[in-house]
């Protein structure tokens, strides 16, 4: 019995072990994804990793796991499958293209067919070219190949129930795949942004009724949007955006049929006309809208968005200035909480000049610009005040006054963005700016009329980025905390200001620096080796200070250095070879110091556009460490000690505009190189010993007028804002990536150089110098004629070739400089009349012949000439007329005072040689009778 019951205990344990082993393999294989997707993913692994990459390591062919448990893989176990299926793929920026031997590669779609449930399908940043065959996935919901560089859009048929496509930054050129699209009856989302599309916008967009979000953003898609159909068909859109394009004309009014849109962006176009209030009125569920970098004009008022209680993003940068903003008349309570509001460059409140006082009902802003509107009152503290999460504020160009009054128990954390430049403000910096706004990264406050000394705290806004104070009246030592724990600074410019003392304390740590200014101010000692660890800087900019000794070598170490600007300083000593290193250098300005020596021969050029070593010491022949720098436009070596002839070289600088030897010990011929200098715009040759003939080539020198790009250097920066405000809404349907905007301001490393004009030396600087031409060979050893071709250089607006030996007469050409200002002949042999016609140098205010040799009668004393005094033709014996005392007056017989003048010339000139003659001749005959007559010879000799 006892034996019965023990075997049918085992017999009932085995089966109950039985049974939980069946269950436990049941539930084991109820968690596990098919063999068939795991087999597809283990070939998809494969091909993005051909042939040499690592990428999904947990996707392991050796290993029996789950590969629902593999990383990016997504699976579903509450559908009706017994066991979990793959649902989601989230394979973005998983191909190394350096391990994959640079190559791109294309997906096979039947890698993709056991993925029956598959609902999202996103394969961006992957370097695909396209996909071998139809993608035929009945469940797929999200398709994403961002980023890729599609050469065609793969077939779409077989996506029944796609709802969200995104095809941005794949390449795209023309809308060839739009008709396939159009047949998706599902798709509710399309992201076209960021590709080449071209042309117009087709009108067969609007049969994708379905849409909810649409993107054309960043192409290059021109025209006007139709009038009727198109996008007005899309009733359901909730997400418009089609900016940064270049599309023109006006917003169609059949958008105010758009009842649903939430989003509206048209920022950067060329839209104009008048101003959309209408459409933008009518639409009360806007939350976002940007109309910014465009061409309206017309009037809106603000208050027409007193009830649209969702807007949260209002965007209008104005291009022309031409239109009219008015947030006061009529006064209104807003029932929306702006996140951003960007009102710049409009004519805003033209009656008031007020800041919009809606605003002290706004307590929820993060970013404010009102900048560019001409705005009046005192600096708006209480913004700050209302506004505890602000990250942007920008004020600047207006005519805002202070105090600045802050806080300084407040703290604001978000603010990484705060600009009042171009104000007058008149106050102090606060002292304790830095605490209140540790986290700013971008401070602007150059040009406002500031006062008093840099405060300390500025050391402690440890992300500071940009630091501009430049402009205004600071004063006083650099204190030893300034920067110290501002490691993350990439632009710093305090120039044009009062501060005195060394320049930066030794525990500032500028390892990030690629921007320094400190020039115009009253900086002394040596130049500090603080900076021999700013290995990134671009920019260093020192001139117009009071530093000595010599150029440190390890300036050389700055490998990216592009500006060196050191002129105006008390420095001196020979360039270190050390500097052979900036192979970078695009700018160089060592002017007005006390250099010697010359350039070290090893010293690469080749990028150098602009070279000024105006007055130092420096000697021996123009440095052929020169000969490679093709690419120059300005070459400056005014006052120093050169010496030797023009190199033939130097008419490989077919970019030169600006060419500066003056007060050098240069000799020789001007070489006929010269004449290839095509785009010469100012040359200056004066001051030296150059002798022979003008090249009567000069005139194939164009001298014609700077291009403004030539004369700016780009590459200065501030960060203001996000390429798009979308973060800052509530619901975003295309989840637009978030960048940073870097606001592309150009420098104000304006070039600077000196030329005689108008019988003064004259500084040219910036603008100036677009319009400035002129030729100046003074002061030389010139002789020969004056080439008649140099009148045919009718841009010039300067021409000086005083104080040479020429001779002959004025070219009759030179009537046509219609553009010369100054003209300037005088201290030379020049004969002959002057031209009659140059009286219709319109332009003209200085002019001179003076100590020549003309003759005949003045120019009429009309136009301009009517304005020059007797000194402009003194020296002139043969000269008559006014302002000479000279008449010309007819007298009796017919003859003029001037030929009276001349015969009487003659005659003296006669009388003088038959003088002279009859005094030789009867010299010589006493001489004749005294050693040849016998009594005189007999009388001398007994003497």
């Amino acid at each position: 019995m006892d034996l019965c019951i023990t075997l049918l205990l085992r017999w009932v344990l085995g089966l109950v072990v039985c049974m939980m082993l069946v269950i436990v393999n049941d539930r084991n294989i109820g968690h596990a994804c098919s063999e068939g997707e795991r087999i597809a993913l283990l070939k998809l692994k494969d091909a993005i990793n051909d042939p040499n990459g690592t990428a999904l390591p947990t996707w392991d062919s050796h290993n029996n796991n789950d590969c629902c448990d593999w990383e990016r893989v997504i699976c579903d176990n509450t559908t009706t499958n017994p066991r979990p299926v793959v649902t989601q793929l989230v394979l973005d920026k998983i191909r190394d293209f350096e391990l994959a031997n640079n190559a791109y590669w294309s997906l096979n779609a039947s890698y993709l067919l056991p993925f029956s449930e598959l609902q999202v399908l996103d394969l961006s940043w992957n370097y695909l070219t396209g996909v071998n065959g139809v993608i035929r996935l009945n469940n797929l919901k999200v398709l994403s190949l961002k980023g890729n560089p599609l050469t065609q859009v793969p077939s779409l048929d077989e996506l029944p129930v796609v709802q969200m496509l995104d095809l941005s930054f794949t390449g795209l050129t023309n809308f060839h795949f739009l008709q396939e699209i159009s047949t998706l009856s599902k798709l509710e989302v399309l992201d076209l942004g960021n590709n080449l599309l071209s042309g117009s916008l087709p009108g067969s967009i609007g049969n994708i009724t379905s849409l909810q979000a649409l993107s054309l953003s960043m192409n290059n898609l021109v025209g006007s949007l139709p009038t009727q159909g198109g996008l007005c068909k899309l009733k359901n859109l909730q997400h418009l955006d089609l900016s940064h394009n270049q599309f023109v004309g006006q917003i169609p009014l059949c958008f105010s049929n758009l009842t649903s849109l939430h989003v509206f962006d048209v920022a950067h176009n060329q839209f104009q006309g008048v101003f959309p209030s209408l459409f933008i009125s009518s639409l009360k569920s806007l939350s976002y809208v940007s109309l910014s970098n465009n061409f309206f004009r017309g009037s809106f008022s603000f208050s027409s968005l007193v009830n649209h209680s969702n807007l949260e993003v209002f965007d209008l940068f104005s291009y022309n200035s031409q239109l009219k903003v008015e947030t006061e008349n009529p006064p209104f309570i807003p029932l929306f909480q702006l996140k951003v509001l960007r009102l710049s460059n409009c004519t805003l409140n033209e009656h008031t000049k007020g800041i919009p006082s809606f605003l002290l009902y706004q307590s929820d802003l993060r970013v404010i610009d009102l900048s560019y509107n001409s705005i009046i009152g005192r600096f708006p503290h209480w913004i700050l005040i209302n506004n505890s999460r602000l990250e942007v504020l920008d004020l600047g160009n207006n005519f805002l006054t202070g105090p600045l009054e802050l806080n300084c128990t407040s703290r604001y954390q978000d603010m990484n963005t705060l600009d009042i430049s171009h104000n007058p403000i008149k106050s102090e910096i606060p002292s304790c700016v830095g605490t209140i706004f540790q986290n700013l990264r971008v401070l602007n406050m150059s040009k406002s009329e500031l006062h008093g000394v840099i405060p300390a705290s500025v050391g402690h806004m440890t992300l500071l980025m940009i630091l501009d104070l430049s402009s205004n009246s600071l004063s006083g030592l650099l204190a030893a905390e300034f920067l110290k724990g501002v490691k993350s600074l990439e632009f710093l410019k305090l120039s044009k200001n009062d501060l005195f003392g060394p320049i930066l304390s030794s525990k500032a740590e500028l390892g990030q620096l690629r921007v320094l200014r400190l020039d115009n101010n009253h900086f002394t000692g040596e130049i500090s080796d603080v900076f021999m660890n700013s290995s990134l800087l671009r920019v260093l900019d020192m001139s117009y200070n009071h530093l000595n000794g010599e150029l440190p070598g390890w300036i050389g170490s700055f490998q990216q250095l592009s500006s060196l600007l050191l002129s105006q300083n008390n420095l001196q000593g020979v360039i270190p070879q050390e500097l052979c290193k900036l192979n970078r250098l695009t700018y160089l300005d060592l002017s007005k110091n006390n250099f010697n020596g010359t350039l070290p021969s090893c010293f690469d050029m080749s990028k150098l556009r602009y070279l000024h070593l105006q007055g130092n010491q420096f000697s021996g022949p123009i440095p052929n460490a020169l000969a490679n720098s093709s690419l120059l436009l300005t070459l400056d070596l005014m006052n120093n000690k050169f010496s030797g002839e023009i190199p033939s070289w130097i008419g490989t600088f077919s970019n030169l505009r600006i060419l500066l030897l003056k007060g050098n010990n240069l000799e020789g011929s001007i070489p006929t190189v010269m004449c290839q200098l095509r785009h010469i715009s100012i040359l200056d040759l004066s001051h030296n010993t150059f002798s022979g003939d003008i090249p009567s080539c000069l005139n194939d020198a164009s001298s014609g007028l700077l291009d403004p790009l030539d004369n700016i250097i780009f590459g200065e920066y501030f960060i203001i804002f996000p390429i798009k405000f979308t973060k800052y809404i509530s619901e975003n349907l295309l989840h637009v990536d978030n960048g940073i905007d870097i606001q592309g301001l150009v420098s104000d490393e304006e070039q600077e150089v000196e030329f005689m004009s108008k019988s003064r030396l004259e500084s040219y600087k910036g603008n100036i110098l677009y319009y400035m031409s002129g030729i100046d060979l003074s002061c030389n050893m010139l002789t020969g004629a004056i080439p008649h071709q140099i009148g045919n250089l009718s841009s010039i607006h300067t021409l000086n070739l005083s104080n040479n030996h020429l001779s002959g007469p004025i070219p009759e050409t030179f009537s046509n400089l219609k553009q010369v200002e100054s003209l300037d002949l005088s201290h030379n042999k020049l004969v002959g009349h002057i031209p009659s016609k140059l009286v219709e140098l319109y332009s003209l205010s200085i002019f001179s012949v003076a100590y020549n040799n003309l003759s005949g009668t003045t120019p009429e004393a009309k136009y301009q000439f009517a304005t020059f005094g007797e000194s402009s033709y003194e020296g002139n014996p043969l000269l008559c007329g006014p302002p000479l005392q000279h008449s010309c007056t007819s007298i009796s017989g017919g003859e003029s005072i001037f030929m009276q003048r001349k015969m009487s010339y003659e005659f003296r000139d006669s009388f003088m040689w038959s003088f002279a003659a009859t005094f030789v001749v009867s010299f010589l005959s006493v001489i004749v009778i005294v050693y040849f007559n016998p009594y005189f010879v007999s009388r001398n000799f007994h003497a």
